[in-house]
């Protein structure tokens, strides 16, 4: 399926952004309008779209920066959603209060709002849309029933003319989504061979898979990935150190490009920066190391490339 028809865009590659360095943390303090400039002008040379997670003073910036500095980039914005319901299977804690899931669906309502506000403000800028992101999946610490994330894309629908999507794990898509996907523009689906134990040799077979058995499920739907990526650290708790390293990252990272490449598929790359505020204290802790750059801006092997020109 030719997702230029539905998302109007032309062929690119694409990549997660989130610019929080040391010492920042979500919702408390956040980059300033230079270092995303800095950010920009590094992902302008490899990259044509970035996908940004929130609606709130980092991704204002970061529009604000696009259109002031006239970057080429086109942007995918995602509200996050937070919990609305409890969920017992989460293994860091997916228990809330009454009153603070109360809190959350005034907090998603007002987010959808400003979702659509800044992509009404920045329509040449944000070429689509996405109202959450692994709210539904069955690990999630901010489980949100799927009827509601529905009622979100209907009210973004209405009052925004970019292509709506949920972004959300390949497997969750298959057994519990399909209502959703009748009311979306598009599908995005994560993958991520190396926290399913997927050694490097098969990583790609392995996204390959993932990727068709969401296309069987809806032949007729386009779907986007949103997310693959390496880590090139781990604490060898749940990713194994022998299967970790920036020499497995670049293969991945290239056996990836070529196929979403060979088989027109808009893929976006989990990461462009390593962000130390996520996980666990731990500085081996692989939610810190997804980045095809280091936190201090310096490219890892696979940058350091061919690919890493300008």
């Amino acid at each position: 399926m030719d997702y230029s028809k539905i998302l109007n865009i032309s062929s690119g590659n694409a990549v997660c952004y989130s610019g929080y360095r040391e010492g920042q943390t979500p919702g408390i303090s956040f980059p300033t309008y230079n270092q995303v400039k800095e950010d920009l002008l590094i992902i302008e040379k490899n990259w044509k779209y970035i996908r940004l997670y929130s609606c709130d003073h980092h991704s204002k910036t970061v529009l604000e920066v696009i259109e002031q500095e006239k970057l080429n980039i086109k942007v995918m914005l995602g509200c996050y959603i937070e919990a609305e319901v409890n969920n017992y299977s989460c293994p860091w804690g997916g228990e809330h209060s009454d009153e603070k899931l109360e809190l959350n669906k005034k907090g998603n309502l007002n987010r959808v709002n400003l979702l659509c506000e800044l992509a009404n403000t920045y329509p040449n800028i944000i070429f689509s849309l996405s109202v959450g992101n692994e709210a539904c999946v069955s690990w999630t610490d901010h489980m949100v029933p799927v009827e509601s994330v529905i009622e979100y894309v209907k009210i973004v629908k209405k009052k925004a003319k970019q292509p709506v999507t949920f972004c959300e794990n390949y497997v969750t898509w298959v057994n519990k989504l399909e209502k959703l996907v009748d009311v979306l523009d598009f599908i995005s689906i994560h993958t991520y061979p190396q926290w399913e134990n997927v050694f490097i040799d098969d990583a790609i077979n392995y996204t390959i898979e993932n990727y068709n058995l969401v296309k069987e499920r809806y032949p007729n739907k386009l779907i986007v990935i949103t997310e693959a990526g390496w880590a090139t650290s781990t604490n060898d708790i749940e990713i194994k150190k022998n299967n970790t390293n920036e020499h497995f990252q670049k293969i991945y990272y290239k056996q990836l490009l070529k196929w979403s490449e060979d088989e027109k598929i808009l893929t976006f790359v989990f990461e462009a920066f390593d962000e130390p505020w996520k996980g666990s204290d731990d500085p081996n802790e692989p939610e810190k190391h997804w980045g095809l750059f280091n936190e201090d801006r310096t490219p890892k092997h696979t940058m350091k490339q061919e690919i890493y020109k300008k």
